[in-house]
């Protein structure tokens, strides 16, 4: 019988790319360690702007990435036929199964968003064991369940669910050295023009970058890590400035903080305020939306979440039977030969007309002389509608979007 890789192996599989015993190596191997555990609580990826550009709807069948789960449980509200969402993360799928399991079992919007918007109550524990935790499995109940050194695990959601993983832990650490620099946020998530919001980006951000610290730090590969970039990705942001990161750097905080109006981007607001607006007014993404509600929970039963590699899934499905993929960034990691692997998966099981859309750290498609001329060539890049994405995507932290349709 032969053994399935462990989760350890996928994860270094995805992400190393070099001896162990260089220092390129040595990063990839940190990096992967700290992917065992939670990296994202609220993903980093535009869901309105990926369902506009999958054009996703009634009988579509996606595939995606997991990652914080945000995405997963809003493309629901298109009415999608399934969602089938791997991650090599155990805690991403433990984490998308209790989102999942509380859209369906909690009483109401309320009682959802106290659990998943302020995600900082108390009483949100209690309503954890009641409605949620009969409903999870047995792994993923005791996962919230376990003791570890900041208590039960399930307290996140009583303490600040989006200050913890890497990125909490990043963005706290951005907190501080903004408090250091006496930097107050507060008229930019007060502010009521675009103008407000450039001058304040310009008044108390711009300069940061710089500083000597920030410089230094921001040089390093390993201080992305809490961004969920690892150190190939990292090169590829550094490279559409001449391998000097920290224009790129400035130029993708300046597009989260200037490019959209404060009152509609919650990825502002994470950054800002290491959670979404208090008063509970918004924004925040479509699945915690009132008016999504009760679309996102009569639909919830169509996500299937594994922990898998997006390729080993694929193979398992019959051909011609998907409809949408959402590869999130996850590319950037790949070898040619990991690239090629995927996408043959992706052709064999893409239904006439499929789409397929992923992001990119550098501003360019890497697919083309990376993947087998003869897969690749049976899809057409959409750049019009790449160009669009990239545009409208809010999280802003990305170079790149692509759109890929198969024309069989």
């Amino acid at each position: 019988m032969t053994s399935l890789p462990s989760v350890g192996d996928q994860i270094g599989a995805a992400v190393n790319q070099n001896n162990a015993l260089s220092a390129q190596g040595l990063l990839e191997r940190v990096f992967a360690r700290l992917f065992h555990g939670l990296v994202y609580a609220q993903i980093w990826e535009d869901p309105v702007v990926d369902m506009a550009a999958l054009e996703l709807g009634p009988g579509d069948n996606v595939v995606c990435i997991a990652s914080g789960g945000c995405n997963v449980l809003s493309y629901l509200t298109a009415n999608p036929a399934s969602i089938t969402a791997v991650d090599l993360s155990p805690a991403h799928v433990h984490l998308n199964k209790l989102k999942l399991a509380a859209v369906q079992s909690l009483p109401n919007h309320a009682a959802l968003y106290e659990m998943l918007g302020h995600a900082n109550l108390r009483h949100n524990v209690q309503a954890f064991d009641t409605y949620v935790a009969p409903h999870l499995d047995e792994d993923t109940r005791a996962y919230w369940n376990a003791l570890t050194l900041r208590g039960r695990r399930k307290t996140m959601l009583a303490k600040g669910l989006y200050h913890y993983g890497l990125l909490g832990r990043f963005l706290a650490v951005v907190h501080f050295v903004t408090r250091m620099a006496k930097v107050d946020f507060s008229p930019l998530l007060t502010a009521t023009t675009m103008e407000a919001q450039a001058a304040f980006f310009d008044r108390e951000i711009s300069p940061l970058f710089d500083s000597k610290v920030i410089r230094f730090l921001a040089r390093r590969r390993a201080s992305l890590f809490g961004l969920g970039i690892p150190p190939a990705q990292y090169d590829k942001l550094a490279a559409d400035a001449g391998g000097d990161v920290i224009p790129v750097l400035r130029d993708r905080t300046r597009k989260l903080f200037c490019d959209f109006p404060i009152g509609e981007t919650y990825f502002a607001w994470q950054a800002a305020n290491r959670g979404y607006r208090p008063d509970g007014t918004g924004p925040v993404p479509p699945y915690l939306e009132a008016q999504h509600f009760e679309t996102v929970k009569a639909n919830a039963a169509r996500v299937q979440v594994l922990n898998q590699s997006l390729t080993d899934m694929l193979a398992q499905q019959p051909a011609q039977s998907r409809q949408a993929y959402v590869l999130l960034d996850a590319q950037d990691w790949m070898t040619d030969a990991q690239l090629t692997a995927l996408w043959v998966e992706i052709t064999r099981t893409a239904a006439p007309g499929a789409r397929v859309i992923f992001r990119t750290g550098g501003k360019d498609d890497i697919l083309p002389g990376r993947v087998d001329a003869q897969v690749l060539q049976r899809w057409a890049y959409q750049p019009e509608a790449s160009q669009r994405g990239f545009d409208a995507d809010r999280s802003a932290i990305y170079g790149g979007f692509h759109v890929y349709v198969f024309e069989g």
